[in-house]
């Protein structure tokens, strides 16, 4: 059930108190890179004491909860997702007594914690694989990773065709003291991400003892990275992964991915999270068939799973409305509250996709440095704003990437030089991958990094930031922070039921909805203004004149 109105934010600012063990319900989720955020010391890399000193700032935007995504050790193969020890801070991020002074910041205004875990992988720099490769075939250390002879006559070929996320093979041959060939390991991302085998107790265990390491600092909640990867098919001979154009099966067969028995693992996390007073919660990145999706977010294991059907919709009245109902429906099923996203830290932002022409190859895009499909910079961040209400609207939790929040496009023309996410080299240069959505905040119009920190930082930022800055748009009505903050506001005063009815507009480009206290949201996707029902207009992306809605803008209303 929703969170009681009385523990719902006031429509000023004053911070909300503590909310009950539903919180992540009907949460709005403020996703923060920590290598891009905030840098607090001059070294070019965002922190973790450059997140605590602006928590202020999050909690002016209206957030309940900030997800961090990986400040874990790391040689950052993969952006902080190869972990070295999963129970400590890097060193260049800050250190444990750095992160308790974040969780004690954001509690003591009322937000909450959620950090990333990464189960399916460590890094090669893990102690348990270090400890695997000066072992023998066949050894206990071994058996925590996936391990397999290689076949063919002499052991030359893959134990068996598996590929990575990242291009090529998804195994690696390792090589002896003496330069011999030997055994395999599986990774189903970089050759630093070896795949940890979860027949194995002592995997089970050893996360088990991390989830407990955080609750106990008193984070409340995970987001659990290829949550549907951990359990496999890994009896001999291993099993082809058959051809799944689309989505996976709906039976659990496929070997690698989304097999029953990931739940198995899920129901064990679910007895720890109970342990603590309220419950920690948890939200998977579960790739699987989308009628398999709820699974992961019932009561007896996660809570709650990610629907990116949002991200993945073009801006169209029939696609948003056809995903919603479906959501709604899954999360039903099961009881728990859906979730919404429009970015993230692995995608185009979506002021920059909804700017491009529908059906634009977004990596042959990036690799031309978006210099060959034109942009419309102004559409994209007009219909950002409207999506950004329609999503704020639904009935669920709300996932914001940072900078969203400051209409941010993708930096699309970054040098092959400083890119640095490993599909760029696995795809021989031929994906730039992610790093144009990792380029670091803008806090203010002057400085070296736009405010970021003192010192020149890990990605370039695009000159054009200046005018998209904190301090630029702060306090200036109708710039896209203070639709935010404003709009955000309003959300904690409406947000209620996870029901809404839709409401017929006599129009296929138009979508309005009603949620049970009378929250009335209208969407405009066409071109042409669109006329309001009778109420109050509460908050719009664009201005409402003449009792008019202006194309591709939302509005809220109430009586």
């Amino acid at each position: 059930m929703p969170a009681p109105e009385s523990l719902l934010l006031d429509s000023d600012l004053s911070p909300h108190p503590a909310l009950d063990a539903a919180w992540w319900r009907q949460a709005v989720v403020y996703q923060v890179y920590p290598r891009s955020f905030a840098d607090s010391d001059g070294d070019g890399l965002g922190d973790i004491p450059g997140v605590t000193s602006r928590v202020g700032y999050l909690a002016e935007l209206g957030i309940d909860a900030i997800w961090l995504s990986p400040f874990y050790p790391s040689a950052l193969a993969d952006g902080g997702y190869d972990v070295d020890d999963y129970r400590d801070v890097a060193p260049e991020l800050g250190t444990l007594t750095d992160f308790d002074a974040l969780v004690g910041a954001a509690h003591a205004v009322g937000i909450k914690i959620i950090v990333d875990i990464v189960p399916n992988h460590s890094s090669n720099r893990h102690a348990w694989f270090t400890e695997a490769l000066a072992s023998a075939p066949g050894s206990a250390a071994r058996a925590r990773y996936v391990f397999r002879d290689g076949t063919g006559p002499d052991g030359s070929l893959p134990p068996s065709d598996w590929t990575s996320h990242f291009g090529g093979p998804a195994w690696t041959r390792l090589v002896d003291a003496d330069g011999n060939p030997e055994q395999w390991y599986l990774h189903l991302f970089a050759p630093e991400q070896p795949d940890f085998d979860w027949s194995n107790p002592e995997v089970h265990e050893e996360f088990l003892t991390t989830l407990r390491f955080w609750a106990d600092r008193g984070v409340d909640g995970y987001r659990v990275d290829v949550a549907h990867a951990l359990a496999k098919d890994l009896s001999e001979p291993l099993r082809s992964k058959p051809e799944t154009p689309g989505e996976l099966p709906l039976d659990g067969s496929d070997p690698l991915f989304d097999r029953d028995e990931v739940h198995e693992i899920y129901a064990e996390w679910r007895a720890v999270f109970d342990e603590y007073d309220p419950p920690r919660t948890a939200v998977a990145e579960a790739f699987s068939a989308p009628e398999r999706r709820a699974l992961y977010a019932r009561p007896t294991g996660l809570g709650q799973a990610f629907n990116f059907d949002l991200l993945k919709a073009d801006f169209d009245a029939a696609q948003f409305r056809e995903v919603v109902e479906f959501c709604l429906a899954q999360a039903a099923t099961v009881g728990s509250s859906s979730t919404w996203v429009l970015s993230n830290h692995d995608v185009v932002r979506h002021a920059s996709r909804y700017g491009l022409p529908a059906g634009t190859d977004l990596d042959d895009w990036l690799l031309k440095d978006g210099l060959e499909t034109l942009l419309d910079e102004e559409q994209g961040l007009r219909r950002a704003r409207a999506a950004a209400l329609f999503m704020f609207a639904l009935p669920g939790s709300a996932y914001l990437y940072q900078g969203e929040e400051l209409g941010l496009q993708e930096v699309a023309d970054l040098p092959a030089s400083v890119l640095q996410d490993p599909i760029w080299l696995r795809t021989l240069n031929t994906k730039k991958g992610r790093d144009g959505a990792r380029v670091p905040l803008p806090w203010t119009a002057e400085g070296q990094t736009y405010g970021f920190g003192s010192g020149a930082s890990w990605l370039p930022q695009p000159a054009a930031w200046s005018r998209t800055a904190v301090d630029r748009q702060a306090g200036v009505e109708g710039s896209t922070l203070e639709l935010y903050r404003h709009a955000l506001r309003i959300r904690h005063e409406l947000q209620t039921e996870e029901t809404l009815g839709w409401v017929e507009t006599g129009r296929a480009d138009v979508v309005h909805f009603v949620r049970p206290n009378g929250w009335h949201c209208v969407t405009n996707f066409g071109a042409e203004p669109y006329a309001l029902p009778d109420g109050v207009v509460r908050v719009a992306s664009a201005p409402v004149e003449g009792g008019r809605l202006p194309g591709e803008s939302s509005a809220w209303l109430t009586a």
